[in-house]
């Protein structure tokens, strides 16, 4: 049965890790991969974390199996940052811990596909490269339209909003809280308010993929336009990643919020999220929500790791200003990136040209043209930018 398989293609910016530990160029940039990295290009582990674990490995006496749901005070403790602290609406928000961001949207596409077999998902593109598969895979019928011109470096809002006019009860709309991935290009509250009435107008529902929450501006503005969204619309989708504002990438700890009607749908809601995680995962692993747990609940730690996210946002925004500066290389406008937010920038290059900057400069990118900007930092800038010149202006 099995030799019937045949082998799929790797996947492009995963394999660029080993490419670029092989690279034996002193000048070599790794701007692939969507890890933070501080100054001397080293991912390290938050001072916060490390605190962490420490308590954690002091102090718990047992490895017992939480529920489907996971671990009920790592949801208490993460839900604040995504709702606020208020609790006008405690009662219609359901949570269940998930296998990192990406089990989060995996959840929510089979919990759409359990409401509604027919619905289908609009997505617009670019955007991040396992979204569309995951969906597909869940079921959904995918919907795209272009949300962001890349040649122009613009948002196409009017694209967004005549696309999602087609829209039908019950389909689902993905949306980026903030640091929009690839492109670092976000809508401004006024656009997202036009797109939460209308999602609201059509009986659509939201599903908001918030992987990059406090790498924007802070955490209190990146989840602004989240909140407004919940606010204006009666049920609302969540998938909430921990992997990048507390460094826990290989931890894969996420959450999936959801937001009914009412109080009322709590339970029944509830049930089919705990039922969907039972079927893909069991019981999800503990240490990431307890090292989140632990930081979030400790007044101490919780100062840290602010001061940390702190650091780390505004170094990537130091890195973004400074590529900006660059004005224009080879008719790239780089100035648009200054207006961005978030790790990414999506350039506009050709499949070629990315290949010609990792083979004749060791400078390594998404084959799309996408950058992390954690990747850059204050000696090797010029160097990038004199490379990407050559290669445009060849």
């Amino acid at each position: 049965m099995l030799e019937v398989l045949k082998e799929l293609p790797s996947d492009s910016v995963l394999g660029l890790i080993k490419l670029f530990a092989a690279d034996t160029n002193a000048d070599k940039i790794d701007l692939g991969v969507g890890v933070y990295k501080n100054e001397q290009g080293k991912t390290p582990v938050m001072a916060a974390v490390k605190m962490a674990e420490a308590r954690i490995l002091e102090a718990e006496n047992s490895k017992t199996y939480y529920g489907s749901d996971g671990n009920s005070a790592f949801l208490e403790a993460v839900a604040p940052l995504v709702f606020g602290a208020s609790t006008a609406l405690a009662d219609r928000i359901v949570g269940c811990q998930t296998v990192g961001g990406t089990g989060a949207l995996q959840l929510a596409a089979k919990l759409a596909i359990s409401c509604n077999k027919d619905a289908a998902i609009w997505v617009g593109t670019p955007t991040w490269p396992n979204h569309l598969p995951l969906f597909a895979a869940a079921g959904l019928e995918i919907k795209t339209y272009e949300y962001y011109d890349v040649k122009s470096q613009k948002i196409n809002f009017s694209d967004m909003i005549n696309a999602l006019q087609s829209g039908r009860a019950g389909d689902v709309v993905l949306l980026h809280a903030c640091c929009h991935n690839p492109t670092g290009a976000d809508l401004d509250l006024d656009q997202w308010a036009q797109v939460a009435s209308l999602i609201a107008e059509k009986g659509m529902i939201p599903l908001i993929d918030s992987a990059y929450l406090g790498l924007g501006v802070s955490l209190e503005q990146d989840v602004k336009a989240l909140q407004l969204v919940i606010s204006r619309v009666p049920e609302t989708l969540i998938a909430f990643s921990c992997s990048k504002n507390f460094g826990l990438y290989r931890e894969r700890i996420g959450a999936l919020f959801v937001v009914g009607k009412d109080g009322h749908s709590s339970s029944a809601i509830k049930s089919h999220v705990q039922y969907l995680a039972r079927t893909v995962y069991s019981t999800p692993p503990n240490h990431g929500a307890a090292i989140v747990t632990s930081i979030l609940s400790e007044p101490g730690l919780k100062k840290i790791w602010l001061s940390e996210l702190v650091e780390s946002t505004q170094r990537i925004n130091d890195m973004r200003q400074q590529l900006a500066a660059s004005s224009s290389v080879g008719g790239i406008d780089l100035v648009a990136l200054g207006n961005q937010k978030g790790m990414f920038a999506l350039l506009p290059l050709s499949v070629d040209q990315v290949n010609t900057l990792r083979d004749s400069f060791s400078v390594y990118m998404a084959p799309s043209g996408r950058i992390n900007l954690a990747g850059l930092n204050r000696e090797n800038i010029p160097y990038f930018v004199s490379s990407l010149g050559k290669v445009l202006n060849e």
